[in-house]
């Protein structure tokens, strides 16, 4: 979908660039001119580059499980 009209930019290339590294308004403005002309684009391109980082955030977390112990038949049924 095009975010940006006056440059011809979509939420693909703002997502791109967020996962490249872009993390701020500024960023996105000076690598593809998002909100460099009227402005309309702003509110939007904002968004996507927040709701990328949560993603690109989260997908770094990892959890550190201890390991599955070894199922073993429980002492009350040996019989």
């Amino acid at each position: 979908m095009y975010v940006c009209l006056c440059n011809g930019i979509t939420d693909r290339q703002i997502r791109q660039a967020v996962e490249d590294g872009a993390s701020s308004m500024r960023e996105l403005r000076r690598q593809l001119g998002v909100c460099g002309n009227c402005g309309r684009c702003g509110p939007e391109a904002r968004e996507i580059l927040c709701q990328t980082q949560c993603r690109v955030a989260a997908e770094k977390v990892t959890i550190d499980l201890p390991p599955v112990p070894a199922l073993t038949q429980p002492a009350w049924a040996a019989g």
